[in-house]
């Protein structure tokens, strides 16, 4: 099959994201006591946990990180389909290997969010269930710059969106894992070469 390659990618993604995450979580002091300086002080290792989405914006509902969760899942779903889907139709080699990336690094932050409530028991304190409660677990750290975030959240603002600001401590590039790289990297890339993957502009459907 032609896409058995792209999802052994997947597959090497997941395994290295998870042996760094657990190493880090085993052998590393969760928060500033435990910051490892790699290259000065602009790139550190530093163990926290992210209990919702990209840059640690939260569902503001008892139910959000489950919400969030299922909705990895099905992501993570649509994807693999998509991309079995774009190699039968023979669609670029680079845009292919830029999916997996993008698959990978989302099943990757998947297995925290379903397994890590219960395996290292890291779900939000009055979290319903640790089921598809865990906490993403992130690592490197560019300390470009860190202050605090301002609250600019107008009061009317729906408690059950995602919630900006509200005072909270922020560095100028948020802490991030493996798993995010690859999909950063991924989704880069393909905007990158999009003209070079899709000459006419025109990305075969699915």
């Amino acid at each position: 099959m032609k896409h058995y390659k792209y999802f052994l990618l997947s597959l090497a993604i997941i395994f290295v994201d998870q042996a760094v995450k657990l190493a880090v979580h085993f052998n590393i002091e969760y928060g500033i006591a435990g910051q490892i300086k790699v290259f000065g002080d602009w790139f550190k290792i530093y163990y926290t946990l992210n209990p919702g989405m990209a840059f640690g914006i939260t569902l503001g509902s008892v139910y959000g990180k489950f919400i969030l969760s299922a909705f990895r899942m099905i992501a993570m779903v649509a994807i693999s389909i998509y991309l079995i889907n774009m190699a039968k139709k023979n669609a670029p080699e680079g845009f292919l290997w830029c999916i997996a990336l993008i698959l990978g690094g989302a099943i990757g932050n998947v297995v925290d969010s379903t397994f890590y409530g219960v395996m290292l028991n890291n779900a939000p304190d009055g979290s319903p269930t640790p089921w598809l409660h865990g906490q993403v677990i992130d690592m490197f750290y560019l300390d470009f710059w860190e202050g605090v975030l301002p609250q600019f959240m107008p009061s009317w603002w729906p408690s059950f969106l995602p919630a900006f600001g509200s005072g909270q401590y922020m560095s100028f590039w948020p802490i991030f894992n493996i798993a995010d790289a690859s999909i950063f990297i991924g989704v880069a890339l393909i905007l990158i070469f999009q003209k070079k993957f899709f000459p006419q502009d025109t990305i075969p459907q699915a």
